[in-house]
Formats: C-alpha cells, structure tokens, sequence
C-alpha cells in the first residue's frame, strides 16, 4: 500500500509513544513530523490509570504535540458505555489510578448495591478484598465490563500483569465473560476512525501488539504497522504478521515519505 493510500493513522500509546512516562526517542519528533506533513491522526489507547486530560497533559509535558481532543482512552470510552448502556446504575469501578473525572454523573459505590462491575488497569488497587468483592457482586448478576484485556504491558522496571491476567480467572470462576470496550473490540477502532473522518482502508495502525492492535485492525480493513518497542517480542510474529514492521514510531515519517514517492 502507498503513503498516498494513507490519509490518516491511529497510534497507540504506551510502548509506542512511553513508556511508563519515559519518552521513546525520536516518537515526539515522529508526531511533529505528522503535524507538519498534514497527516491527522488519533491516539488510540487501552490506558485507562490516566483521563484524557492526564494523558494529555503528561504528553505535552514529554513534548508531544498533541491536544486531548486527540485521545480516545479505553476509560472515557467505558464511561460513555456506561452512561448509553447503564444509565444511572450503581457501578463498582476496579482501576488502578483516579479517572474517576471520566466518570462523572455515574453513581461509583464500593458495597454490595453495585449493579456493574468495570474492571480497568491492574496494579495494587487490584487487592483480594476488592477483586474477591467484584467476583461476589458478578456471581449476584452485576453487568460485567472490562476496559480492556491486555494481559501485560510495559513499565519502567520491566513488564507487569495486566487486566486480562486477572479477567481469565474471574470469567472461570462466573462461568461468562465481560463485555469488552477497549481494544481489541471493532468499536473502539470504530471510534478512532469516527474521529479521523475517514474510512478504514484510507487509515493505518500503528502499535506494539500484533493481538490488542495490528490483527483487529487488519480484520477492519485497515493497515498494520507494528513496532518493535513496548510490548513486543519477537515470537509475537509466530501468532501473525503486520503489513509493516518498524524498529520505533521514529520511523515511521520516513517510511510514509518512501512509500509516497514509489
């Protein structure tokens, strides 16, 4: 496919962009070079310890050039669900990180009156006396939606486990599994194409999972741009194959400027 084949991107995140706050060398100066190319794009996030503001803020602060109007996170997007699909129902929220600001309007409790249980980003709000909580309040008949299933992702001392490792377990032990809002659902890649204004064959995805963001996207039509940073490792390409496979986000401008001139 040719860069003139590619009016827009959705770009990933964390182990594209940072790594837990650590820039990526070369990703700003990626993003600058989109900007001053013409070339629109959405971040596309399963990150859900941070709102869109955090994220935004945090972004600009590493020297990306980017407006929160930019981001569309798994967190605002499970929010937005909720407000559509669950309006007003006492929901038990298990995330790691305070987005409770995406949440607003939405009546959050922590005791047995919950009548959703959102799972988010894992880490050490993930306690026994809460998971073990969510598990009794499914097992009663609570709504059950996760923000997304990664399974690990990247931080500064090394990977760590996700959501999803907690998910396997708890969908066994209720004998059903959540509804995904988050990659790799179609549509939250729906989302970011809505954003774009375009259509999917008009747009590429850029990540560091072939399985959460390269694979999903290709079955949407769309072209796959996998980087070899973040989440990925080697035998992830056992599992399938990416359109395109670049060492870092850094080299992608130029990758577009080749294909453009073939």
């Amino acid at each position: 496919m040719s860069r003139r084949d590619i009016a827009g991107l959705l770009i990933d995140v964390d182990g594209v962009l940072h790594i837990d706050g650590d820039p990526l060398p070369g990703a700003a100066q990626a993003l600058q070079a989109l900007r001053t190319r013409g070339i629109p794009f959405v971040l596309l996030t399963n990150t859900t310890i941070r709102t869109r503001r955090q994220l935004g803020q945090l972004l600009r602060d590493l020297g990306f050039p980017v407006a929160d109007d930019d981001i569309v996170t798994a967190g605002a997007a499970t929010a937005a669900y909720l407000r559509t699909h669950y309006p007003n129902q006492p929901t038990f929220l298990l995330v790691d990180g305070d987005v409770r600001e995406e949440f607003a309007g939405i009546p959050l409790v922590e005791d047995d009156s919950a009548r959703v249980v959102v799972f988010g980003g894992a880490g050490p709000a993930y306690s026994y006396d809460r998971v073990n909580r969510a598990f009794r309040l499914l097992l009663r008949g609570a709504a059950f939606i996760a923000m997304h299933r990664n399974l690990v992702w990247e931080r500064r001392d090394g990977p760590a486990l996700d959501t999803g490792a907690f998910l396997l377990g708890i969908e066994a032990a209720v004998g059903r599994q959540p509804h995904l809002v988050g990659k790799p659902s179609p549509d939250f890649f729906q989302a970011g194409l809505t954003r774009l204004g375009l259509p999917p064959e008009r747009v590429a995805m850029v990540g560091d999972s072939l399985t959460a963001d390269i694979l999903p996207a290709r079955e949407l039509g769309m072209t796959g741009i996998l980087v070899r940073t973040g989440r990925f490792r080697q035998r992830d390409l056992e599992q399938g194959q990416p359109d395109v496979l670049l060492d870092s986000i850094a080299d992608l401008p130029a990758w577009l400027e080749h294909r453009s001139e073939q």
